[in-house]
């Protein structure tokens, strides 16, 4: 198993080329590795249903033993040092870090083909709004209005992640268009790779593009909302992403797609349209 020291030093390279970086860039400096280890240990757990060769089996025991380090975390026992100061400082919820890995699961099992509608929102729940409540908290908001964020921002940005990785997922043997989409759209294939490949696939993720859009409205209306917080983060987040999924509805889906990608500048374009500065 990766351990989350190993996964700090991957993940700061792995963001320096990211939309995240200039993020995190925009938090005091405490917040800004605070949330460094959130999402090391994001990417730890994520590897373990994404990296080796491993077997159905072998991953769930490798992911039983994250929930051993988060529960001596919470016993006072130990656990990675990063994380145990962060959980420590800004008042972590146990449950948040156990259900990021329970998301997992739902990958490491083979479980993730066409889900139906509210599998997926428990998936998104678990492996984006989960990571979002955990976030909140080294925001500096408020329960009420953070947890509210983190529920429709981080489906919206699940939602748009789908969108964007179709064919990287089916690679994988996963597919996360919900079945009553892709029925709506005339889709059965229970293969991957057919689903991406279909000639209606493009109607289908415009389906999808729709409650994402929506997620994005009921997100921007909290962080409009005067709330407490350092807040410049999840609002360029919300911005690129959104940026992401009209770049891709303009691009449309038919087969074969191409990752969309918003280059360096224009995300510095949309910083300064969002007011925010380094």
């Amino acid at each position: 198993m990766s351990t989350l020291e190993t996964e700090w030093d991957r993940a700061r390279a792995k963001v320096s080329r990211s939309s995240f970086y200039l993020a995190m860039r925009l938090m005091p400096e405490e917040r800004r590795e605070a949330m460094f280890a959130i999402y090391a240990f994001n990417r730890a757990v994520d590897d373990v249903a994404d990296e080796g060769n491993f077997s159905a089996a072998e991953r769930v025991e490798r992911l039983d033993q994250w929930r051993d380090a988060i529960e001596r975390i919470y016993s006072g026992s130990g656990g990675p040092a990063k994380l145990v100061a962060v959980v420590d400082r800004f008042q972590l919820r146990r449950e948040d870090f156990l259900a990021v890995i329970e998301g997992v699961a739902m990958d490491a099992t083979g479980t993730s083909f066409a889900p139906d509608l509210a599998t997926l929102d428990l998936y998104c729940d678990r492996v984006a709004s989960a990571v979002g409540r955990l976030s909140i908290k080294i925001f500096g908001m408020d329960e009420q209005p953070g947890f509210k964020l983190a529920h429709h921002l981080g489906r919206a940005l699940q939602f748009t992640n789908i969108l964007r990785d179709l064919a990287e997922d089916a690679a994988l043997g996963r597919l996360y268009l919900p079945r009553e989409i892709l029925a709506q759209a005339g889709i059965h294939s229970s293969n991957p790779d057919a689903v991406v490949a279909h000639r209606n696939i493009d109607a289908a993720c415009r389906k999808l593009a729709v409650p994402a859009h929506g997620h994005y409205c009921e997100a921007d209306t909290v962080l409009r909302a005067g709330v407490r917080g350092s807040l410049n983060a999840p609002r360029l987040m919300s911005a690129v992403y959104r940026r992401l999924l009209t770049k891709m509805e303009k691009a449309g889906w038919d087969a074969p797609q191409s990752r969309v990608h918003i280059g360096r500048g224009p995300l510095l374009l949309i910083a300064l349209r969002q007011g925010l500065s380094w």
